[in-house]
């Protein structure tokens, strides 16, 4: 059963659990700290396909598999799959899931498309619509690159704003089990904000003020304080984006810096692996979600926490045409 706490907040009564999941990543994200934690290391960055684009479908479709192998499931037994990535018309996801032949269902959050795709996974559980879902993401650097910004072979000088997007993918299998897992117990749906931001080199300075909306959304709906948690994982501010959600939310009296750490910030080494400002990617709140929160979680490091990924919902054609950026964050509460 689904209720409503405030304006913007859902409570699942029944707690959708996190039955298995699985990480899959590049050669550079193995060279991180998290290296050893993801399930599995592709260290062909066009994991022996003819494109980028392919390579990025085969991560999703390897999380998938490995997800499902570490639950015990088949394919068959999977009532839908939500999953989405970058690119357009997120060909990543369907290309990479078709074999499967698991009723699919596209969805579209940028970077913040794994707490997107737990949301529904978490309703449709709730409203009894399936039993199971699998719920993926995926992000590739290069094709990332290719789409949004220049070609590799320009050879662009990067800001120090700029961040790194993850080569990588993470995938959850939802449904109900004995209650041994992390569960979701609620999730605040992100308002569009847009601060009129038009760099798509300083992702961290358009997205903060979305993430800093649905964290004030969500403690104004529940009455809850960040004391109350463990952690606040952000999705994928990165150094500079960080920095401005602090300023943001102890503006409004929320200080979160204690308990706050951020995947962008986590899956690389930032001043080792030169990637300015950190990471991001559909790839980067999904693998480490999957490779290092949940994790936690399952061994009881972790017993209560927020996880709030974010996401620039641009497009190349209103980049090209000099729009700012709009942004989003969806917030998913988890509890051990």
């Amino acid at each position: 059963m689904i209720t409503r706490k405030g304006r913007y907040t859902l409570v699942f009564s029944h707690g959708p659990e996190i039955l298995s999941f699985a990480s899959v990543a590049g050669p550079k994200e193995a060279e991180g700290p998290l290296g050893k934690k993801f399930d599995k290391i592709i260290y062909d960055p066009k994991a022996g396909k003819d494109t980028w684009e392919q390579a990025e479908s085969q991560l999703q479709k390897e999380a998938l598999q490995l997800a499902l192998e570490k639950a015990t499931l088949h394919a068959e037994n999977i009532d839908f799959v939500f999953s989405g990535d970058l690119l357009n018309q997120c060909i990543s996801s369907s290309y990479g899931l078709k074999a499967f032949s698991i009723p699919y269902l596209g969805q579209y959050g940028a970077c913040s498309t794994m707490a997107q795709t737990l949301i529904m996974g978490a309703v449709t559980l709730e409203s009894q619509a399936a039993a199971l879902c699998a719920c993926v993401t995926s992000s590739h650097f290069c094709s990332a690159e290719r789409q949004y910004r220049f070609p590799l072979e320009y050879g662009g000088q990067r800001p120090p704003t700029a961040q790194w997007t993850v080569t990588g993918s993470g995938c959850s299998i939802l449904g109900y089990g004995k209650g041994h897992n992390p569960r979701i117990c609620g999730a605040t749906v992100g308002r569009i904000q847009d601060l009129g931001v038009t760099d798509a080199n300083n992702m961290g300075a358009a997205m903060a003020p979305a993430a800093a909306q649905t964290l004030l959304d969500f403690f104004s709906d529940t009455g809850k304080s960040p004391s109350d948690f463990d952690r606040i994982y952000t999705g994928d501010l990165g150094q500079v984006g960080s920095s401005l959600l602090y300023k943001l939310t102890e503006e409004n009296g929320l200080n979160i810096r204690e308990i706050h750490r951020d995947c962008g910030l986590l899956i690389f080494e930032k001043d080792v692996q030169d990637v300015h400002a950190g990471g991001s990617g559909c790839g980067c709140a999904a693998s480490v979600l999957c490779s290092h929160i949940l994790p936690k979680m399952k061994s009881g490091k972790l017993h209560n926490i927020l996880f709030v990924a974010t996401g620039a919902l641009m497009s190349p054609t209103s980049c090209q045409q000099g729009q700012s950026i709009p942004c989003i964050a969806h917030l998913i509460h988890l509890e051990n």
